[in-house]
């Protein structure tokens, strides 16, 4: 009887094994050919230099970006090697119904000679085809491991992270350790977001790369008004390390900071590792004009959950938050409504106006963030209205865009609120687009837009200078007339004093090496609120 037994469970683990083999083994052929696939379609699709980027992208709700984006990314990747999958699964059938029934007892030898010894090696032939088969997916797999690793900066990311450094230990100013003055009658903020928004694509003589200029109505706003700049024509900031995608570039415009995974494998929901927000032990500008008496609020045309936005703007400083949903529940758009990203931004600046009415109505000061869409890379986004500017999709969205922007930016000019209102608009970061920027002049460095409206103070000290986006934190403070004691926040400097800033102390090749490494006091303190 225990024989009996005994001979049954033999049988249950061999069929085991051999399921679990079968598994593995056509689960390796789909890895491999997605990842491959994967890996081309990101670097084919989307300019980025860390990985810090890709991981802190999927491990925050990945799922809530544009429908067209993830609709691309699985028919381009995720389908094909499924279907290649199924075929070949289909085939491994046919075949091992052939050998069950047909081939069963059918052999093949193998004759070699080992130091003049003749050897004999039988094999049944289906057997040895399957053994054969099963190297190609193991190699296959392992070449796109590798090849992912070196495209996708996974090598360069886990170098870089076996360094320690001490720069925040250094330059990181701690905005608690700081005196803020604010003025009497405190001024409201709109900050506008403006996506992907490079000085580039201004025309030659206005400091930009093209013999077009593709931002003729941003051209005239950063003339006419404060715009910082690298050159003595229109330019902008340095997109440093760790403030490449949006929210990067938010939480470096308004904290001073980089967003730094942690140097662990990403949870299933990064945002989990974040009690009460991102960047947990930073404080923010919404931080600081909450105890103030601020109304904030932030608008976007996706939804704010992307990229853990709701979770950053809620922790820090509990923005009232607008979005797709809050559109729909709103009717500015029908539940059902969706293009590019959510709503477009022609949706976008008719929603903010209602809001901005509002604000204005109520007594207390307002911090107003919004964020742009429509030059959201891959091409952007065109609404009927825009006209044909260039061929280039991407620039023409750029063209349209500039083109809204003029007109929201008259329409705020001509509101009562305006005179004790600051208006920044900024990129959020350099566009990702990768079919625009082949043809710049040579030598050409591509920067972050900027320009302030109506500010509280002004400077002589504008062009030439060398900074980063992450200056714009105290700088956005001190255009609303906060006196910042030291002239510094986080590792942001106030670009309307005479202080040096960090680009200018160090470089950026040198600030951007040494937050590529790793950092305790960041992961400690910034990163989960940790400080001692």
């Amino acid at each position: 009887m225990l024989k009996k037994v005994l001979k049954v469970i033999v049988k249950i683990l061999k069929g085991s094994v051999s399921l679990l083999f079968v598994i593995l083994f056509f689960l390796a052929i789909f890895l491999s050919m997605a990842l491959r696939l994967g890996t081309n379609w990101a670097v084919k699709n989307y300019s980025f230099s860390s990985f810090d980027e890709i991981l802190y992208t999927l491990g925050t709700s990945v799922t809530t970006a544009s429908k067209g984006v993830l609709d691309d990314f699985f028919e381009s990747n995720i389908y094909p090697p499924l279907q290649t999958t199924i075929i070949m699964l289909v085939i491994f059938m046919i075949i091992y119904l052939a050998y069950k029934f047909i081939f069963r007892n059918s052999k093949i030898q193998l004759h070699f000679s080992i130091f003049k010894k003749q050897c004999y090696m039988n094999f049944n032939i289906v057997i040895f085809i399957f053994l054969i088969a099963c190297i190609i997916p193991i190699c296959t797999l392992t070449d796109s491991v590798v090849y992912a690793m070196d495209k996708l900066y996974i090598n360069e990311y886990i170098e870089d992270n076996k360094k320690s450094s001490t720069f925040f230990e250094e330059e990181y100013v701690n905005p608690a350790d700081v005196k803020l003055e604010f003025p009497k009658k405190k001024r409201n903020l709109i900050y506008i977001f403006l996506e992907s928004m490079e000085s580039t694509y201004a025309d030659y003589k206005n400091g930009g790369g093209y013999s077009y200029n593709y931002i003729p109505n941003l051209t005239k706003l950063a003339q006419d008004n404060i715009n910082f700049s690298n050159t003595d024509k229109i330019g902008g900031a340095h997109m440093p390390y760790g403030a490449s995608w949006t929210m990067g570039g938010m939480v470096a415009a308004t904290a001073g900071i980089p967003i730094k995974t942690p140097f662990i494998a990403a949870d299933a929901n990064q945002e989990a590792n974040y009690e009460n927000g991102l960047v947990n032990g930073a404080i923010a500008i919404g931080d600081i004009l909450d105890d103030e008496g601020y109304h904030q609020s932030v608008m976007v045309g996706s939804d704010l959950s992307f990229g853990g936005r709701r979770t950053y703007y809620k922790g820090h400083g509990n923005y009232q938050v607008f979005d797709l949903y809050t559109a729909r529940e709103d009717g500015i758009i029908s539940d059902d409504y969706y293009v590019f990203w959510g709503y477009e931004d022609e949706k976008l600046f008719e929603y903010v106006k209602k809001e901005l009415k509002n604000l204005s109505s109520e007594d207390e000061p307002f911090n107003f963030t919004m964020l742009t869409v429509d030059s959201h890379m891959p091409d952007g986004y065109e609404s009927s209205f825009c006209p044909q500017y260039s061929s280039n999709p991407y620039l023409n969205a750029i063209y349209c865009s500039d083109m809204q922007l003029g007109k929201f930016i008259s329409w705020i000019q001509e509101q009562e609120f305006y005179d004790n209102t600051t208006v920044i608009l900024a990129g959020d970061h350099l566009s990702m687009n990768t079919t625009s920027f082949g043809k710049l002049p040579e030598g050409y460095e591509r920067r972050v837009y900027n320009v302030y409206l109506n500010s509280a103070v002004e400077t002589n000290n504008t062009s030439n200078r060398d900074f980063t986006t992450f200056d714009y934190y105290p700088t956005t403070l001190a255009s609303l007339g906060v006196k910042i004691e030291g002239n510094r926040l986080g590792l942001g400097t106030n670009l309307f004093s005479d202080k040096k800033t960090l680009s200018e102390k160090y470089g950026n090749d040198y600030i951007d090496q040494e937050l590529k490494k790793y950092s305790t006091y960041y992961d400690n303190c910034i990163n989960f609120g940790k400080c001692e």
